[in-house]
């Protein structure tokens, strides 16, 4: 696996459910890359099925097609972009930043 760069925490409210979450995660990802000016990068997340619907161009009309639609608007901001399922127990990582970011109530 290559170098991990970035990893950011933010807390949402009005969640519906862990797999809104997951589709919410992998935004906050791709804007990540954009912020920082990556031209290339790998989304991790825990659900093949946000990562495939990402990885797509087709719309989207789950529950979660809005978040779904925006990742892939976005995406052009890349001359690369991966979506790459992760087991949640490989992605220890995540979980620990997310649990101490609730913990303290504040975005890391």
């Amino acid at each position: 696996m290559k170098e991990l760069l970035a990893t950011k925490s933010i807390i949402h409210s009005n969640i519906a459910s862990p797999f809104t979450a997951e589709a919410h995660a992998g935004l906050d990802a791709v804007k990540l890359g954009i912020e920082m000016g990556f031209q290339e990068v790998q989304i991790l997340g825990n659900s093949r099925t946000v990562n495939k619907k990402s990885q797509s161009s087709t719309r989207d009309y789950s529950v979660i097609g809005a978040v779904i639609s925006d990742i892939q608007s976005k995406k052009t901001c890349f001359q690369k972009i991966k979506f790459k399922y992760i087991p949640r127990r490989e992605n220890r990582k995540a979980h620990d930043i997310a649990r101490e970011s609730l913990k303290n109530g504040e975005i890391t």
